[in-house]
């Protein structure tokens, strides 16, 4: 392939059909996951599966392999792509044939990514998001690296400018490299709840598949002679608890922290003329470009323990991105100055010296019920599982939803000025998110029958990527934000992209 001409119909690199190939069979195997894994435990107790022997079913996926491969090449043979003054244009399918052609103007985002096998054969896959649905995704998936770069670049170079989204390479700077040290820093700070909910449905739901074989291996009984379980003893099941507990915690702290060196390897941001580029990933390496004009929303997170190591997470949500995209699009350990920095490059005149407004207390109420409601659905299992026990349980649950409310309420708040409007939340994380007024997309009041009585109401606010909310202010000052939001909208002759 010429790397340098893509005026005329070309494929990818022959390497490709690897690519594909994995990407069938990888497909396949997590589609038939647990019928493997039901043919493996049944061939294990007897030679044959439903009277077929273990040869046959060798046999069996061998022409299934053969027949991903034969698909593989096929799809590679008809896969081409071309560019032409204005477009891009791509052929593609096997026996329904697809030919799209897509505006350069309406690309929006241009990726590349090179997952393990891609960094093994040396090819990386370039992926094309247009300004249509969340899954307007074209993905070239083996292209030399040099050949990928061009590529982006005269995907954004315009037919009557040479100004391309890739800006000259002379001006390239790396602003920010982490290390090894606020990786680990990052990942032992991070909310843990979320990773421990994970595993614990990842491990309940393994149980429920395979609960038959697991009874057979009788598990339980085992524990119950090693621990030597007194059930009438309060002490051993507070201990045994206890350390279920903290061995679930350890857990959990251990996927945070290799979830994010993994996902976060080598993270390095560059800063160029006009965009800011993020580069990370150790198994699945990504390289994406932040522009200020497609950003929608600024997201920046913190809390309590990456706070005192210097720790702030930013994310950016931009217009027409695929939700699994949206998660490429965070830079985390930041330091407090270099937040600064990139918030100054990507909004242009934010001030956070603004004065601050809270909603009302009625906030404190629906907080509480939101608690008293959890409280309900954890009782109600929790008796009967725990019987008197509960009622310990009972006690730290009060204390925590008085925390929560307490915390929640006093972290909510909202700032608006001519050009930004600023909503913070949270409970464990504190949560800034920043918006431009212009790019806003619609406006609306929320009230229930109970809040009009007593003339609360919250704003939602809505982007090209996300809805915020205003929560709970007066009904006078609901009315008041909605026509000054309206008002600065339909009066900025500015687009919104």
């Amino acid at each position: 392939m010429k790397a340098s001409d893509f005026s005329k119909p070309i494929r990818q690199s022959s390497k490709g059909i690897i690519i594909i190939f994995a990407f069938n069979a990888y497909n396949f195997v997590r589609r038939f996951f647990v019928l493997f894994i039901a043919f493996g435990i049944s061939l294990t107790k007897k030679k044959t599966f439903a009277h077929v022997t273990p040869t046959v079913i060798f046999l069996v996926i061998i022409g299934i392999l053969i027949v991903l491969l034969v698909l593989a090449i096929l799809k590679y043979l008809n896969f081409k792509f071309y560019l032409s003054k204005d477009d891009f244009h791509l052929s593609t399918g096997i026996i329904n044939k697809d030919n799209i052609i897509i505006s350069k103007s309406k690309i929006q985002n241009v990726y590349i990514k090179q997952n393990f096998l891609q960094q093994i054969i040396n090819v990386v896959s370039l992926n094309i998001e247009t300004a249509g649905d969340n899954k307007s995704e074209i993905s070239i998936k083996a292209l030399d690296k040099p050949t990928a770069l061009k590529l982006k670049k005269e995907l954004f170079t315009k037919s009557n400018s040479t100004e391309t989204l890739t800006d000259v390479v002379e001006s390239r700077n790396v602003f920010f490299r982490v290390s090894l040290k606020r990786l680990f820093l990052e990942g032992i700070s991070q909310n843990h709840l979320r990773s421990f909910l994970i595993i614990t449905s990842f491990v309940f739901g393994l149980y429920y598949e395979f609960k038959d074989y697991f009874r057979d291996l009788k598990l339980k009984q085992g524990l119950e002679e090693l621990i030597h379980l007194d059930k009438e003893s309060l002490l051993n099941i507070i201990i045994i608890n206890t350390v279920f507990i903290l061995v679930a915690i350890l857990i959990s702290l251990l996927f945070s922290v290799l979830k994010t060196v993994v996902t976060n390897f080598n993270l390095e941001v560059v800063e160029n003329q006009k965009t800011i580029e993020i580069n990370k990933g150790l198994f699945n390496k990504v390289s994406l470009s932040l522009t200020p004009s497609r950003i929608q929303n600024i997201v920046i997170k913190t809390n309590r323990i990456k706070r005192y190591f210097d720790l702030h997470t930013l994310s950016v949500k931009q217009a027409m991105v695929t939700v699994k995209q949206r998660k490429n699009f965070v830079i985390i350990a930041l330091e407090k100055e270099q937040l600064k920095h990139l918030v100054d490059k990507l909004l242009v005149n934010y001030t956070s010296a603004i004065e601050r407004s809270n909603p009302k207390g009625y906030y404190k109420r629906i907080l509480a019920l939101n608690m008293f409601a959890l409280a309900l659905i954890i009782n109600v299992p929790g008796f009967i599982l725990f019987g008197n026990i509960m009622w310990y349980i009972n006690i730290a649950l009060v204390l925590f939803s008085v925390l929560y409310v307490t915390v929640t309420y006093r972290k909510a708040f909202y700032k608006i000025d001519d050009q930004f409007l600023t909503i913070g939340s949270g409970f464990i994380d504190t949560t800034t998110n920043i918006l431009e007024i212009h790019k806003i997309q619609a406006v609306k009041l929320k009230q229930t029958i109970f809040q009009k009585r007593i003339q609360i109401s919250s704003v939602i606010i809505s982007t090209a990527s996300k809805s915020v909310k205003i929560p709970y202010v007066s009904e006078t000052e609901a009315k008041s934000i909605y026509d000054y939001l309206l008002f600065k909208v339909e009066s900025q002759n500015r687009d919104w992209m």
